[in-house]
């Protein structure tokens, strides 16, 4: 298996505290840099990891629970670490959150817990790199669902990926399909073909997903609108359509490598996509 598509008997033995370090096993860490964790369920309460992420205070989010470490040069302190727990994060993961600090840091490091709007402002707002605007709702976790539009077995078809999806689910040779509640992202990857393109947009026209698609994603791929429609996208829309008539999708094309905030916040510790130089 790989990193963040372990199963559910894998995460299962480490009781809702599997934890992803950033780096490679053999590489040096710069172990005097502030480092950020985000806390995050997708779906099971077994898909909960705490990983690594980038130290800037834009990651932040008031629906859920941090762990911000911030390292002193010093032999007899090593640090600080604090709990940040957001307004409206669960108290459950609030606890949670308080548990992996307690086992991830020994007494050599302070621990404090603090909650949204308490923060200190000598090593909190300074070790995580000075405060900036964040989202304060994560309403997107309600709806998120990913589908991976293609035509390898020979006739196009849509298919739904769990909902403890990744970023490496965005498979470079497919179009994928993010649903968000409010708009549905229609994913291309370098090396998707005309044919999966023009299948996956008028999938999404002839489903009314939308009303409209933006005029130079139509360009762009020189949309070819004679083509049939998934039947499995149509029941999927007829569906939400008929659950939430009052929040009709906006179709948006997105390609790989220029995804708004918006899509990558659907994704836990969203990152730039790896490369054969990450990979050595």
């Amino acid at each position: 298996m790989t990193q963040q598509q372990e199963n559910l008997k894998f995460l299962s033995h480490f009781k809702r505290k599997f934890i992803i370090h950033k780096g490679k096993r053999k590489q040096n860490t710069d172990s005097v840099q502030p480092s950020l964790y985000h806390i995050r369920t997708n779906g099971s309460a077994l898909c909960t990891r705490t990983i690594q992420i980038g130290t800037d205070s834009s990651n932040l989010n008031s629906e859920f629970c941090f762990i911000l470490k911030v390292p002193f040069e010093s032999t007899d302190n090593q640090g600080i670490v604090y709990t940040w727990v957001g307004r409206a994060a669960d108290p459950d993961e609030a606890k949670l959150a308080e548990d992996i600090m307690n086992s991830m840091f020994d007494d050599t490091y302070s621990k404090q817990v603090i909650n949204e709007g308490e923060e200190p402002e000598n090593f909190f707002w300074v070790g995580i790199g000075s405060q900036k605007e964040y989202d304060e709702d994560a309403e997107y976790m309600k709806y998120a669902r990913l589908f991976r539009c293609s035509n390898e077995k020979g006739y196009f078809s849509v298919s739904e990926k769990c909902s403890d999806f990744c970023q490496d689910d965005l498979a470079d040779d497919d179009i994928m399909l993010l649903d968000n509640g409010k708009e549905v992202y229609m994913w291309v990857g370098t090396q998707t073909s005309q044919v999966e393109i023009k299948l996956s947009l008028k999938a999404c026209q002839m489903c009314n997903w939308v009303k409209n698609v933006m005029c130079d994603s139509c360009h762009l791929i020189n949309v070819d609108l004679s083509v049939n429609v998934s039947p499995a996208l149509q029941v999927y829309i007829q569906h939400m359509r008929a659950k939430d008539s009052e929040y009709p999708r906006k179709l948006r094309l997105v390609r790989k490598g220029n995804e708004p905030h918006c899509f990558t916040r659907c994704f836990h510790a969203w990152g730039p996509f790896f490369s054969c130089e990450n990979l050595v």
